[in-house]
């Protein structure tokens, strides 16, 4: 791995590409989160596909720099792009207390059925 980081950002055409040294295992880690990968002339394109929608593009731009961040990759990932935490976005619903998690009495014995 390079000490140069993988840079996701939203270019100014409102694509959203990956810059940066992408190796055989990043660039998995990016098809999967939604990256396509286009051949040039001067190397190779990532960029996500067009026209859906930038809450789907930050979505999938936040995914990619999670899991490249986890397989430890030095991933620097545009402000513009972080997808909006759920718990930020929708209210969380009620945690179970101490109260609802007592020990239950044993069942009461039940005759078994025999088996044929």
């Amino acid at each position: 791995m390079s000490d140069e980081p993988i840079r996701i950002a939203r270019g100014q055409g409102g694509e959203v590409d990956v810059e940066g040294p992408v190796d055989g295992f990043a660039a998995s880690v990016l098809k999967r989160a939604g990256f396509d990968t286009y051949p040039t002339l001067r190397g190779v394109w990532i960029r996500l596909p067009f026209d859906l929608g930038r809450t789907w593009e930050n979505e999938h731009a936040t995914w990619a720099a999670e899991m490249l961040a986890a397989a430890r990759y030095s991933v620097d990932l545009d402000p513009d792009l972080r997808a909006v935490p759920p718990a930020a976005s929708a209210p969380s619903a009620p945690r179970r207390t101490k109260t609802a998690m007592t020990a239950q009495s044993a069942p009461a014995d039940t005759p078994r059925r025999q088996r044929r």
